[in-house]
């Protein structure tokens, strides 16, 4: 019972995972970091199994390192999105990774994006996206509220909301989120609206 959230705004991809790592009715810790940076202008929100999430975003997470080494050159978003998927499909017919993905990053020539990716290996580009059972709460607000070219403060108020409601109605407590944003600067580390 994983929460995993994300939403472009103008010329940033904000991206939130809660906190918790459980499993059934055990959680294990509540500090889990589950935004990957995966490069300068990259972050992934992952949910899923632990073992599968883990394994997954820091195998990505090397293989495109190693591919700027190897290359000179950095994947644009829509390419490490492709790329990933690939990655995706390819294990749905081995060993499935059951890890589901909300990968953001801006570059010059395609600014900010978001895709969500899920363990089937599909891959949309959206504007905004939600991997868990709070799905249920947080699109309706996401298709209320999220407009074009949001500003920052605009898409941490809407996050908030979010937040908020998963706070209020989801049947499992959620205190913390770790939440990332990416723009044309790099990626950041934000505190958790209050």
């Amino acid at each position: 019972m994983e929460c995993t959230l994300a939403l472009v705004g103008d010329g940033y991809t904000l991206v939130a995972a809660d906190r918790n790592a459980a499993r059934s009715i055990i959680c294990f810790k509540k500090d889990e970091d589950k935004v990957t940076v995966l490069d300068s202008h990259k972050i992934m929100g992952s949910s899923g199994a632990q073992a599968d999430t883990v394994c997954f975003t820091e195998y990505v997470q090397k293989n495109m390192a190693l591919y700027e080494i190897s290359n000179g050159l950095k994947l644009s978003t829509p390419a490490a999105a492709s790329f990933v998927r690939n990655e995706l499909a390819v294990a749905l017919r081995k060993g499935p990774y059951q890890t589901n993905l909300l990968l953001g990053g801006y570059d010059e020539e395609h600014g900010a994006t978001l895709y969500y990716l899920d363990y089937l290996a599909s891959s949309n580009k959206v504007n905004y996206g939600c991997h868990g059972y709070v799905s249920s709460f947080v699109l309706s607000i996401f298709d209320r509220e999220w407009t074009p070219n949001m500003s920052e403060a605009q898409g941490l108020e809407l996050l908030k909301k979010c937040i908020d409601e998963i706070q209020i109605r989801f049947l499992v407590h959620m205190p913390e989120f770790s939440v990332k944003i990416v723009d044309k600067d790099g990626v950041r580390v934000l505190e958790q609206p209050k």
